[in-house]
């Protein structure tokens, strides 16, 4: 997948503050509205060159502004255009009611939106931008609904009418596009929470803006991509097992066993020079007769896993523990362990309920229903601000937090935040996580630290999970770990 668009993620009003300071060093605000609705018009006939008709759903502010101008460039094209207004165009002020102007004299038939108004073509959202923080009324609640259920392809000028520009929350109902063309600077709310799947297809345009004016506001978002991520460096000719690292599995109750041996071989497959399964006596058979390289010892009790927790290196603890005393003794002695660790899965469970404390400068990656236990709230408002939710865990337990889901996030104690918009629907399914901390911890065992582990621990299993998926549903966990070692080869190679 070739990766065009920027890196840098913004909030709204940090894109308004670009937009400001390109106003204020000399750009017009009318010229960068013309310059978005050309770059919208030619993405809109890029993608559907025979469409021919367009009819745009105009609100009040900029974002109409901007319909307005694409319905203009549409009419002296010679297309059939329509313009909808779902607020009064006597409301529009400054630039937006000059290119209303513009429309009305390049001769656009511009009408009141009615429920009973027919939708025709190319439907273009130019309803709601970015500025939007309340749900979504009436009457837009009502053009929202009309433009989704048309059954017509529709181009979202900037974001989705409805959606937040930074949480990707959907604020009561939102647009369902196929394409949004978005300017100036990406916006988080289009890669994490629901973003992707109400934006489509995503088109970037920087309005020929001054790069020295948008350099002058530093995101502390990136999103990643080859060019950001982290690197292994090549090994030594010379280089031996002790090198890289011991990797100490905790986990795997009764009827558990398969989540931390999915960890310890994830591990393994990744380069960690040695690894080691603490798990329950029954399962040592099975990891032996699966995965042989793996050292797997089976324990009772926190005196088992003390000598092995000595040894180690790192610890990934977590993956199949469960919440019973075996699992708590267990926990609460890696606690106290002074190397790097992973804390998955039932970890964190725990943690959420206990008086246990994390490791200093580790690794926590839960999934939202884990992030709502450890925040004490639910598990939709985790969803309604993703990037929030992780910067506050991050903060609260000290730790490096990777939040799983659509558009993973990694935040680091600091505030930094990187996203992960890569994967494919197929790894909606068990045991990814638990492969996901095993890469984890084979990266902090050869030299990574936690957010830079972190960062190229998702991308790697997104890009892993996107090349499995392409076989459709019934993606199993252990897929993934070939991919995963493939895709890190070539992103780091082993050798010089």
């Amino acid at each position: 997948m070739t990766d065009t668009l920027p890196t840098a993620l913004f909030t709204a009003a940090q894109v308004r503050e670009i937009d400001a300071r390109l106003i204020a060093a000399g750009t017009p605000g009318f010229e960068l509205m013309q310059r978005a609705a050309h770059a919208a018009w030619r993405a809109l006939r890029r993608r559907w060159p025979e469409a021919g008709s367009v009819t745009v759903l105009a609100g009040c502010g900029n974002n109409a502004g901007d319909g307005y101008l694409i319905a203009a460039l549409a009419q002296r094209a010679g297309w059939s255009v329509k313009v909808l207004a779902v607020s009064d165009p006597k409301r529009l002020q400054g630039d937006a009611a000059s290119a209303f102007a513009e429309a009305h004299s390049a001769g656009v038939a511009i009408e009141a939106w009615s429920a009973a108004a027919p939708l025709q073509g190319v439907l273009v959202d130019a309803l709601l931008g970015t500025g939007l923080s309340g749900e979504v009324r009436e009457p837009y609640a009502g053009a929202i609904a009309a433009l989704n259920t048309s059954g017509l392809p529709i181009m979202a000028v900037d974001i989705p009418s409805g959606l937040c520009a930074d949480t990707g929350s959907v604020l009561g109902c939102a647009v369902r596009a196929e394409l949004t063309v978005s300017f100036i600077g990406l916006k988080l709310g289009l890669f994490t929470g629901e973003g992707q799947a109400y934006a489509g297809v995503l088109v970037f345009d920087d309005l020929q803006a001054d790069a020295a004016i948008v350099d002058q506001l530093v995101s502390d978002t990136v999103r990643l991509c080859k060019a950001n991520l982290p690197r292994l460096a090549p090994r030594s000719p010379i280089a031996h097992k002790g090198s890289f690292g011991q990797v100490l599995v905790v986990g795997g109750d009764l009827g558990t066993g398969g989540a931390a041996l999915l960890s310890a071989e994830a591990a393994l497959r990744c380069g960690a020079g040695m690894v080691t399964l603490a798990t329950r006596p029954e399962h040592v058979t099975a990891s032996l007769v699966r995965r042989p390289e793996i050292m797997c010892s089976g324990i009772e009790s926190t005196y088992g896993l003390s000598a092995l927790a000595q040894r180690a290196d790192v610890l990934v603890i977590g993956p199949g523990l469960g919440q019973a005393p075996w699992g708590r003794s267990l926990l609460s002695l890696a606690a106290q362990c002074p190397v790097p660790q992973v804390w998955d899965a039932d970890a964190l469970n725990l943690l959420a309920e206990s008086g246990v404390e994390p490791p200093v400068d580790g690794l926590l990656t839960p999934h939202p229903g884990e992030a709502a236990r450890l925040l004490k709230c639910t598990t939709a408002e985790v969803q309604a601000d993703r990037p929030r939710a992780a910067r506050e865990l991050a903060r609260r337990y000290g730790c490096t937090v990777l939040l799983k889901g659509a558009g993973s996030l990694v935040a680091a104690v600091d505030g930094r935040l990187a996203l992960c918009d890569r994967g494919h629907p197929a790894m909606a399914s068990a045991g990814l996580g638990d492969v996901l901390a095993g890469v984890a911890g084979a990266l902090l065992a050869q030299g990574m630290a936690p957010f830079e582990a972190a960062c190229l621990a998702v991308w790697l299993h997104a890009v892993a999970g996107e090349r499995n998926g392409e076989l459709g549903r019934g993606l199993a966990a252990a897929d993934l770990i070939p991919s995963i070692r493939e895709q890190l080869e070539t992103h780091s190679p082993c050798r010089r």
